[in-house]
């Protein structure tokens, strides 16, 4: 018996295959990332999530405050800035709540 001297088709197939992965690889790699679709807010539910937040800048101030982490005058300058933020933003709340006829809290 003779042996068949190869060919080349199992090393074409090996070739064929690497490079067919490394093409799946490079397009898994750098294919765009899905946009995700954010669900667009109202200037209503903006503010009330700017309220929050204030809300809670407050307490972190308060709390840091008798940690001993502020000064007297840094706590009186920040608390009045905050304060006036968070009259602003619940005002500007109130009248749009009353020009659209809406008195609760939305949530988004």
């Amino acid at each position: 018996m003779q042996a068949n001297p190869p060919d080349g088709t199992g090393s074409s197939f090996f070739l064929f295959a690497t490079v067919l992965f490394a093409i799946a690889i490079f397009i898994y790699i750098f294919k765009p990332a899905r946009a995700e679709h954010a669900v667009e807010k109202t200037r209503l539910a903006f503010l009330y999530e700017r309220k929050e937040q204030t809300f809670e800048n407050l307490r972190d101030l308060n709390f840091e405050y008798k940690a001993g982490k502020l000064s007297d005058a840094d706590f009186s300058g920040m608390r009045d800035s905050m304060e006036q933020e968070a009259a602003n933003i619940l005002a500007e709340i109130e009248q749009i709540e009353h020009e659209t006829g809406t008195s609760h809290e939305v949530i988004a």
